[in-house]
C-alpha cells in the first residue's frame, strides 16, 4: 500500500502540476479582473461590465470575428480529418515504418515556418506565380489566383491542411495498424466492397481516436494567433488577432475588450478539450 503511495502518478506529476496550475490560476485572475475594468496600470479599480457590453454587442466586430475562426477552424479540422482517414488507410496496407517519415519531418517544422514558406510560394508575388508568368501560363504574377492574405481565409486553410493532416494520419495509423486484419479479411470474404469495408470496419475502429484529435485540431486552430496574422487580411480577422489589436492598442482601456475576447477563446478551448478527453476515456 505504502509502495503504491509512493509511486502514484498522481504524486509524481504534483511538483509539475502545481507549477501549471499557479501560473494557470494567476493568468485567469488577470484576465477576469482586467475583463471586468480593473486596471491598476491606469489606477482604475472600480468594477464595469462596459467591456463585456462593448465586445457582445450586435453590431461589434466580435461576432465577424468569431465566425471567420469557427469557418477557419471547423474547415480545416474536416478537411484534415477526411483526408488523413484516406490517407491511413491507404498506409496501413503498408506494413513498413518508412512510409511514415514524411509524416514525421513535416511534424517538424512549426507552423509560423510552414505559413511563411506558403507565402513564399503562393502569394501573387511568390515563386509559383512569376513561374507560371514565365512559362505563359498567365500574362503576369498579379494574374495569379489570391491563394493567400484572401478575405476567405483559403491561404490560412491550406496552412492549417499542410500541418494537421500528417498529425492526424499518424492518429489513425497508430490505431489502424494496433487492430487485427482478421474483421477486414472477413468482411472482404463475405463480398464487401473496399468502400462498405471502410464504411463498416475501418471506421468504427478510428472513430474515438479521430474525432479526438480533430477535436484537439480544433481547438488549437481555434486559438492560434501566427497563421492567422501571417497570411490572414485586416478586415475580416481571427479572434486572436482581433484580441491582440486590443492588447497593443494605445489606449489602456481597450485592454478590457481584449481580455474579454482571451477569456471567450479560453472557454471554448477548454470545453473542446474536455470532450476530446471524454472520447479519449471512452476509447480506453
Amino acid at each position: 500500500m505504502r509502495d503504491k503511495f509512493i509511486f502514484s502518478p498522481w504524486l509524481s506529476l504534483a511538483p509539475a502540476m502545481t507549477i501549471v496550475l499557479i501560473l494557470l490560476g494567476a493568468s485567469l485572475f488577470y484576465a477576469i479582473a482586467e475583463s471586468l475594468g480593473i486596471i491598476s496600470v491606469i489606477g482604475q479599480n472600480e468594477i464595469t461590465l462596459s467591456a463585456f457590453r462593448d465586445t457582445l454587442n450586435f453590431h461589434s466586430e466580435f461576432w465577424i470575428s468569431l465566425g471567420f475562426s469557427l469557418w477557419i477552424s471547423i474547415a480545416s479540422t474536416l478537411i484534415s480529418s477526411a483526408v488523413a482517414l484516406l490517407l491511413a488507410v491507404w498506409l496501413s496496407e503498408h506494413r513498413g515504418n518508412t512510409d511514415t517519415l514524411a509524416l514525421n519531418w513535416n511534424l517538424a517544422f512549426p507552423h509560423l515556418v510552414w505559413s511563411v514558406a506558403l507565402l513564399l510560394f503562393l502569394s501573387q508575388s511568390g515563386l509559383l506565380a512569376r513561374w507560371a508568368a514565365m512559362i505563359g501560363l498567365i500574362s503576369a504574377p498579379v494574374d495569379f489566383p489570391v491563394l493567400v492574405r484572401d478575405r476567405f481565409g483559403i491561404g490560412i486553410i491550406l496552412s492549417y491542411l499542410g500541418k494537421e493532416i500528417p498529425f492526424l494520419t499518424l492518429i489513425i495509423l497508430a490505431v489502424l495498424r494496433s487492430q487485427s486484419v482478421e474483421y477486414d479479411v472477413v468482411a472482404e470474404n463475405l463480398g464487401a466492397s473496399k468502400w462498405q469495408r471502410l464504411r463498416y470496419v475501418t471506421i468504427p475502429q478510428v472513430l474515438p481516436a479521430l474525432l479526438a484529435g480533430a477535436l484537439l485540431v480544433f481547438g488549437f486552430i481555434f486559438s492560434s494567433y501566427e497563421v492567422p496574422a501571417l497570411l490572414g487580411i485586416g478586415y475580416p480577422r481571427a479572434l486572436p488577432v482581433l484580441a491582440l489589436r486590443s492588447f497593443l492598442d494605445a489606449d489602456l482601456r481597450a485592454r478590457s475588450e481584449g481580455m474579454v475576447i482571451s477569456l471567450i477563446i479560453t472557454f471554448i478551448v477548454m470545453v473542446v478539450a474536455v470532450i476530446s478527453l471524454r472520447l479519449g476515456e471512452r476509447k480506453e
